[in-house]
């Protein structure tokens, strides 16, 4: 029998206790063992629950347990999570975790502790939910120099955005039925202007190229200033607008990573992925694209990553999976004014003929009160300079996905 503990009893921790508890036989032929539930870390009551006998409101009887080998982290943010996660690593108890705050600021910390203790920080619920992209990222396509990654990372931004695109909805109209039908927190901050997705993206850069990318050093964009006339300018364009987070190694060796709005061909494998839904393309010089799709958030579908991260913890007690990246100071980085892109541009019609002197070869997709136009490839630094002086209504990077 492997004991385990679950550290937080809300959406996901409550889902993770489900599963266990109700696919006994499943997860015991996976792992020759059964999995039981000795701990509930939680600061709430929770009397009429089957497992109620099981709660504690004191992290120090997991700790110190030496019969509970795996803990399940689902608490959620930085604090007091980080302590707690290495105070259990430390003590040699492997950690699977679905918080992406966590691995996205203390990733590199947590796995050298991990690795110094034998055991195992295991965290595939912390992108994509239930989507599996860490352990295929890590072991499926190990033999691939990746060259790029690019998703759809954030179900709540793509649920307005759909909205926007398919049913001609406006942005606060949008974020008012996410927020009824549960796709949405009250306060949406942390998804509408794309943190969520720079923790992600930044995750899975940091696994893929062996490297921390910390968020703060990303440049990122959300939907907020999105409208309904980009949304209309970019059908004309024959393409659809995706909040990306999306990292590629250049040439040089630095790091073009960032997460914002794209119009992406509606060719893309990522144009169709709508609502609550999430996509994520891995491009490989093997492979070319590989896309995972799937839910990206809610309870049974993350609840599902984080237990199939304490089965592999379970098969993998005395040793330790090879699940890595160093700390870095990111100076490898490219400055986001670096970054080369073809922009999309809606102006006042007045402002056309500066525009088109000043790009050059620049494309004319829509003309009236206002015009789209779409420049050619330039850095974000030269297209900045090309705009001063000129009234941009709006301006949204042109995606090669």
């Amino acid at each position: 029998m492997i004991e385990i503990a679950i550290m937080g009893h809300g959406v996901v921790g409550s889902g993770v206790a489900e599963i266990i508890t109700s696919h006994k036989q499943k997860l015991y032929s996976a792992i020759g063992e059964e999995i039981h539930i000795k701990k509930i870390l939680d600061l709430r009551e929770f009397p009429d629950s089957p497992l109620a006998d099981r709660f504690t409101k004191n992290f120090d009887e997991i700790l110190n347990d030496v019969e509970i080998r795996v803990v399940a982290e689902v608490m959620g943010g930085i604090h007091p999570a980080f302590e707690y996660v290495s105070k259990l690593l430390a003590a040699g108890k492997s950690v699977a975790t679905s918080n992406k705050e966590l691995v996205a600021a203390k990733g590199a910390e947590l796995l050298r502790i991990a690795k110094e203790n034998n055991v195992n920080f295991l965290f595939e619920a912390s992108v994509g939910g239930g989507i599996p992209i860490i352990r295929p990222l890590n072991q499926c396509l190990v033999a691939n120099n990746v060259k790029e990654i690019a998703g759809i990372l954030n179900g709540t931004t793509n649920f307005i955005l759909t909205k926007m695109i398919k049913d001609g909805m406006g942005f606060d109209e949008a974020l008012k039925l996410a927020q009824k039908l549960g796709f949405a927190e009250r306060n949406p901050a942390a998804d509408i202007e794309g943190h969520d997705a720079v923790r992600k993206i930044c995750i899975l850069a940091s696994l893929a190229y062996g490297k921390h990318i910390y968020p703060d050093n990303i440049h990122t964009e959300g939907i907020t200033n999105i409208t309904l006339e980009d949304v209309k300018f970019a059908k004309k364009f024959d393409c659809v607008i995706k909040l990306i987070g999306d990292v590629k190694v250049l040439d040089d060796d630095r790091m073009d990573i960032f997460v914002a709005p794209m119009l992406i061909s509606k060719n893309s494998q990522l144009a169709n992925i709508d609502n609550e839904f999430n996509g994520i393309m891995v491009r490989g010089d093997c492979t070319d694209d590989v896309v995972f799709y799937g839910k990206g958030a809610g309870s049974m579908p993350t609840a599902s990553a984080v237990v199939a991260d304490i089965v592999d913890c379970g098969k993998h007690l005395k040793r330790r999976k090879f699940l890595f990246w160093v700390d870095s100071d990111n100076e490898n980085i490219l400055p986001y004014n670096e970054s080369r892109t073809a922009m999309f541009l809606r102006l006042k019609s007045g402002d056309k003929a500066v525009a088109i002197e000043r790009f050059g070869d620049i494309q004319v997709i829509a003309e009236g009160d206002e015009c789209a136009l779409i420049t050619p490839v330039l850095t974000i630094g030269e297209i900045e300079q090309n705009l001063e002086g000129i009234d941009v209504l709006s301006k949204i990077r042109i995606g090669d996905l």
